[in-house]
């Protein structure tokens, strides 16, 4: 059991590692730990997702709390309800971009905070483990069902701002996306849809566009003509990738650049943090627009902490993640998409050459390296610290970031599995191949 538990959330196999029984404790420790009376519940659309509902409402209302079914939705959409219903709690059931056979919980405070490792999984686990709950209440919580979808796809609609019309392919993965895209529907945006229909099965390709290879049918889509971009969301559609209109894939922090441009238009002078693996052109454009640019560590747990205490407007991840203070700082990948089809619309230019100006530097994509433990891991940290730290500007704010005049690099420690990840970047294509090769020399040694 103490595998499922994680830095960000609740997730492992269904029927071995999550199971009802499991699911039903969890409900109760949540409602233990927090004290929470009003719970909003979402599911995806995992064959798994019913089951496992029925069973964190089950654990809940035993203890006394209320429990508000939101049905069928994506993950932004039950952070929205969180704050919409004021609820003192949420739970979203699903197992994000993980194959069909995972399910798992993303469990959040009031107003869409979210419970991490650090502040409350930890806790959970333990309450699980002992069965330490609070006593069943005299009185249980009741179920009762809302539907927020329309008030999430108004509350979206209403950023929209294009001069003239854009059309757009959306892959759905057979996920969740397609709650998203009721946000497009009476706005200048259309839409040609790729594997809407929900199906826990995955059918078509597995629902997680950082795996390049699942882009593809999306690409071969926009690269038929007539589209100013494609937009593939993940499982539970809290993240988004996005090809152009030559269905070349966009980097997720290039369209970080792009949606700071359009949220500083309506917020001059705004916060917009970017996840400490982002290229240095992100920084320099929301620089360029007026903005203050913020370094956030990566994970969702932090970059919504982050953008709390620094008033941000929005944050952007590698991994594409976009959060907006909008939406409790939480992610909405149709926004996101619509601030794109913005800055298209208005610019009169192509996404493409949106971005080539922005794509000024040479990086190395996120490369993982398998190690034997955590020790290895924190050796492989402190030689690059030793080797590097006194040449440039070194800093820890997550893992180890080194910035030199012409590039820098970042090597960190998987929160999840046990990986050391590095990412790099240069002014040229060579220095960045060079560095590369040097640092993964020296992680593999």
């Amino acid at each position: 059991m103490a595998g499922i538990f994680k830095a960000y959330d609740i997730r492992g196999v269904y029927g071995t590692e999550i199971t009802e029984e499991i699911v039903g404790d969890i409900a109760r420790a949540f409602v233990t730990f927090l004290g929470c009376r009003r719970i909003a519940v979402g599911r995806d659309c995992r064959l798994s997702s019913g089951p496992l509902f029925e069973a964190f409402a089950r654990g809940a209302t035993e203890q006394g709390a209320d429990v508000i079914d939101l049905g069928l939705c994506s993950t932004p959409i039950s952070y929205y309800a969180n704050s919409k219903l004021g609820c003192d709690a949420s739970v979203m059931i699903t197992a994000s971009h993980n194959p069909k056979q995972y399910n798992g919980l993303k469990l959040c405070r009031e107003k869409a905070i979210p419970i991490s490792g650090a502040t409350g999984i930890a806790d959970i686990e333990r309450i699980v483990a002992e069965r330490s709950f609070a006593p069943a209440a005299a009185v249980p919580g009741r179920i009762e069902k809302a539907d927020v979808g329309a008030d999430y796809a108004a509350f979206v609609r209403s950023f929209a701002a294009m001069p003239r019309p854009v059309r757009v392919a959306c892959d759905f993965a057979n996920g969740m996306g397609t709650w998203e895209a009721k946000a497009f529907e009476g706005t200048p945006l259309s839409f040609t849809s790729l594997y809407a229909e929900p199906d826990g099965d995955f059918p078509n390709h597995e629902a997680n566009p950082l795996k390049t290879e699942t882009l593809s049918d999306l690409q071969a889509e926009v690269r038929k003509g007539g589209y100013d971009f494609g937009v593939a969301f993940d499982g539970d559609a809290d993240r988004a990738g996005f090809v152009d209109e030559n269905g070349d894939i966009v980097p997720m922090d290039m369209i970080t650049a792009l949606v700071a441009e359009d949220m500083l238009k309506r917020n001059p002078g705004a916060a917009i943090f970017y996840d400490l693996r982002s290229s240095w052109a992100v920084k320099e454009t929301i620089e360029e627009h007026g903005g203050r640019p913020m370094m956030s560590r990566v994970g969702h747990a932090f970059i919504k902490q982050q953008m709390r205490e620094a008033d941000a407007v929005f944050a952007g991840e590698l991994s594409g993640h976009y959060y907006f203070k909008a939406n409790s700082t939480a992610e909405s990948s149709s926004l996101a998409a619509l601030c794109v089809a913005n800055i298209v619309s208005s610019s009169g230019k192509t996404l493409s050459q949106l971005v080539a100006p922005i794509r000024r530097y040479f990086a190395s994509g996120e490369i993982n390296t398998t190690l034997a433990s955590r020790e290895a891991a924190e050796k492989v940290l402190t030689t690059l610290k030793e080797r590097y730290g006194a040449k440039g500007r070194a800093f820890e704010l997550d893992g180890l970031s080194v910035e030199f005049d012409s590039w820098w690099f970042n090597v960190r420690c998987s929160n999840t599995e046990p990986l050391i990840r590095l990412n790099l970047e240069a002014k040229t294509r060579e220095e960045m191949e060079t560095r590369r090769d040097e640092i993964l020399a020296l992680i593999r040694a």
